[in-house]
């Protein structure tokens, strides 16, 4: 097989690809807007539009580039709930939701230690487990109807063929579904009865099955083309890498989520607080990780038409010492408590240093999380950042260890999908990075850390503070 398309939904946009696997490159791709319906019952993914987009793609793309195979990534923090018929039980909830904070002392007394799980408490739906519950307690009578849950990915393999299956990179994603040490589902589903409702589990690379008759139909692609199974997007982003490098070495993936894998770490204790946690890769193994929401970030600070810096715009940062401290948006991330200040009014800034500001903040804040999960060796920063200069010079500045950069495509999730087809020409194009590196950049890294240390113990305080005047203590 030659060429595959490549289903791809992040929060954000989706996409449709074809990858040439001899190649091993896109070389056509349709997009659109992930957008979140705000109607009823909740906030809930468009499914039925992106499944229009989908087949139309799929058209499109095969009538050009005759397509042999399927795969399928989307993002985490999401299940989907099944009826007998293979109808949504209840809408794809949004996992930026608040509903299941409603609950969430009710989902303390039943959700496993981060021990078994490595799956930090998070907040909204960010955690597949927290969903299912105040979906469960809260729609009980839609709830009683479902006889399937799914993971995001394999909802998309179930549409094309019928069969529904679940995913181990997908239950492994700070859902507190998934035990990755003993490889099996946590106690938290057989407590609350969901065991019977949990498809099979099968490997990313697995065949599922055959493009149904109707879609190939529809779409003009073969009658008997395989789909694969699919594959949690972090984890696209992460397989070429490890069917190609030595361990150790780490990959940043950024896009709304900047997600941060390092295989061959250090082991250290993972503190659930800072967003860290375990995710299993497409091998079955557990991966140390940390997330935060640069991308997101990126856009409330600069908008989507952010000016282009220079090198001299960075150093004209550096020596005024302007910056941004943690964190935005709050509520994940390595400092979930902190609020974002900067050390400069804002509004003094040119559009290109406060580019350079921000983009230090977020290698610097990528740095910190490298040292959260014990990263060591290369690390290989993929998708938008990697274009990014500012950023790469500060990370390489900030970890004292070497910085490739892959910009070839908006993500490597897509190339990381098709490696599920077959990966004998996978292929990364990380490039070293080799900007000029003064030492100021180095002494910027330092003092952003230690201000961070301040502002956030600050915050602390402060936090204490109103919590015990609201207990009436002095």
């Amino acid at each position: 097989m030659r060429i595959v398309g490549v289903i791809d939904i992040g929060k954000t946009n989706a996409k449709v690809a074809a990858v040439d696997l001899d190649r091993f490159e896109e070389i056509a791709v349709r997009k659109t807007a992930n957008g979140v319906v705000q109607g009823y019952p909740y906030p809930h993914f468009d499914v039925d539009r992106l499944w229009a987009f989908v087949l139309d793609s799929l058209k499109a793309l095969h009538a050009e580039h005759p397509i042999e195979a399927i795969s399928i990534t989307t993002h985490g923090a999401t299940a989907v709930v099944l009826d007998q018929a293979g109808g949504l039980a209840l809408p794809v909830l949004d996992y930026e939701f608040g509903g299941p904070d409603t609950l969430s002392e009710a989902y303390e007394r039943v959700r496993p230690p981060f021990a078994e799980t490595g799956s930090a408490r998070l907040p909204m739906g960010l955690n597949v487990g927290a969903q299912l519950f105040w979906q469960q307690q809260t729609f009980a009578d839609a709830f009683a109807r479902v006889t399937t849950i799914l993971t995001y990915a394999q909802y998309w393999t179930f549409r094309l063929t019928g069969i529904r299956v679940n995913e181990l990179t997908s239950l492994g994603c700070h859902t507190d579904l998934w035990n990755p040490t003993a490889g099996t589902f946590s106690t938290l589903v057989e407590s609350q009865g969901w065991g019977q409702l949990f498809a099979p589990v099968r490997k990313a690379n697995d065949i599922v099955g055959a493009l149904l008759p109707e879609l190939c139909a529809a779409t003009g692609i073969p009658v008997g083309t395989p789909v694969y199974c699919g594959i949690h997007d972090s984890n696209a982003s992460l397989l070429p890498h490890l069917l190609t490098r030595k361990a150790p070495f780490s990959v940043v993936s950024t896009g709304t989520w900047v997600v941060m894998l390092a295989v061959g770490a250090d082991t250290v204790t993972l503190d659930e607080r800072r967003d860290t946690l375990i995710n299993v890769n497409a091998l079955g193994d557990p991966v140390p990780s940390a997330r935060f929401m640069g991308g997101r970030a990126f856009s409330l600070l600069l908008g989507d038409g952010a000016a282009s810096t220079s090198f001299e715009d960075e150093q004209a940062v550096i020596a005024a010492g302007h910056m941004l401290l943690p964190s935005l948006p709050e509520g994940s991330g390595p400092f979930p408590s902190a609020r974002a200040r900067w050390t400069v009014d804002e509004e003094k800034l040119t559009p290109a240093a406060k580019v350079a500001a921000v983009s230090f903040h977020l290698a610097l804040m990528t740095a910190t999380c490298l040292d959260l999960i014990g990263a060591r060796g290369d690390i290989v920063v993929e998708g938008p950042f990697a274009a990014n200069a500012a950023y790469l010079r500060m990370l390489q500045a900030a970890t004292g260890r070497p910085v490739l950069a892959d910009s070839r495509n908006v993500t490597g999730t897509s190339l990381g999908a098709a490696s599920l087809v077959d990966g004998r020409h996978v292929r990364t194009g990380a490039q070293a990075f080799a900007g000029p590196m003064p030492e100021s950049f180095v002494r910027y890294a330092q003092d952003w850390r230690a201000l961070t240390k301040r502002h956030v113990q600050q915050g602390n305080d402060e936090g204490r503070g109103r919590l015990g005047e609201s207990n009436g203590v002095a």
